[in-house]
């Protein structure tokens, strides 16, 4: 299941909305089959993995185990149900590490697999394989992306210097409190998620590309915070190059590669614009800032978990940090700077 776990991975940024599966087929404690979901609409797991079974292993298929790390799917999507190409293979016995919470799926196909005569084991590694499909849970049970928060601070709790209190090229000299190996590292992340999004201050002052330059992959989709329209149309988020979502309290309309969506400001505004960001097909959203937005997604507890980078590096002054909650997932020394993940629990 383990092995399942580090297959499903490989499909991260190329699945979604699907989750990420992995499978592995084997026989007399041998691998001789293993596969991935590896793009939206292509071939599921179980598909692959049977299909890599050598012509001289298919006669073992009818006394192997296949394992994987979501129930088999028993319905007509994209592509036909693995459920059936399972009992079709003849392999007597498979081992799931969690159910499908899709209402298409959840049981159905462990339901189809015993019908068939197949032994089935489940919940093995149970919460690795939830803690790996965290996202496609909240979007099937929720109609909401996943929502990460990520920022960088200083080892005194500043998130930049005070744009209005120093000249541009001073805030330019200080605003970079990470160093290239960490921008690598987030822009290897932007490839994996859907969209990011950044306030209306974050994109008048740091003027952000919001791509993945530093990393090859497909460049998440741009959301903005312009509720007065005010942001003018020579920002790089403007450009055209990525599709760009921007939330609003007046405009609903297409403007080339452009999404204005209208909200409620007088209401739970972020819950409206999650699910209608959930409605264009953002299934995992990731905040960058400013201060003022990551608070107010704090304080209305909407966020899902938080990537929190420590810099060792010091400011006199400037834009305070927010101050996170929630339980402690993960934590890394990088050298000049420390990791920190956190869960919304």
């Amino acid at each position: 299941m383990q092995r399942c776990l580090e297959l499903a991975r490989l499909g991260a940024g190329n699945v979604a909305p699907n989750p990420l599966v992995g499978s592995v087929i084997v026989y007399n404690n041998l691998i001789i089959g293993e596969g991935w979901h590896q793009k939206v609409g292509y071939a599921h797991a179980e598909v692959n993995a049977i299909a890599s079974v050598s012509e001289a292993n298919q006669p073992h298929l009818k006394l192997a185990t296949l394992y994987v790390n979501l129930e088999p799917c028993a319905h007509f999507g994209k592509t036909p149900p693995c459920a059936d190409l399972i009992i079709a293979s003849g392999i007597p016995k498979v081992v799931i590490g969690m159910l499908d919470p899709n209402p298409l799926v959840a049981g159905k196909g462990i339901e189809k697999l015993r019908n068939a005569g197949i032994e089935v084991i489940t919940d093995v590694l149970k919460d690795e394989c939830l803690l790996l499909n965290k996202r496609f849970i909240k979007g099937i049970t929720q109609k909401k992306p996943y929502v990460i928060l990520k920022w960088a601070q200083t080892a005194n709790g500043f998130l930049s210097p005070d744009a209005s209190k120093i000249s541009k090229e001073e805030f330019e000299q200080q605003r970079h409190i990470t160093g290239k190996w960490v921008q690598k590292l987030v822009h290897k992340w932007r490839t994996q998620e859907d969209a990011i999004m950044v306030g209306t201050n974050t994109a008048l002052t740091d003027n952000p590309a919001l791509n993945n330059r530093a990393w090859e992959g497909r460049s998440p989709a741009r959301v903005v915070l312009d509720k007065s329209l005010r942001l003018p149309s020579n920002l790089k988020i403007f450009d055209g190059s990525q599709r760009t979502f921007v939330l609003n309290a007046s405009v609903e309309k297409e403007a080339g590669n452009n999404s204005y969506i209208n909200l409620n400001f007088e209401e739970d505004w972020f819950s409206e614009a999650l699910e209608k960001l959930y409605s264009q097909g953002v299934s995992s959203l990731v905040v960058e800032g400013g201060a003022q937005l990551l608070n107010h997604i704090i304080l209305t507890s909407l966020w899902d978990e938080a990537i929190v980078f420590y810099s060792k590096s010091h400011l006199a002054e400037g834009v305070k940090a927010p101050n996170i909650g929630g339980k402690l997932l993960f934590q890394e020394d990088l050298g000049q700077v420390a990791l920190f993940q956190y869960l919304n629990q």
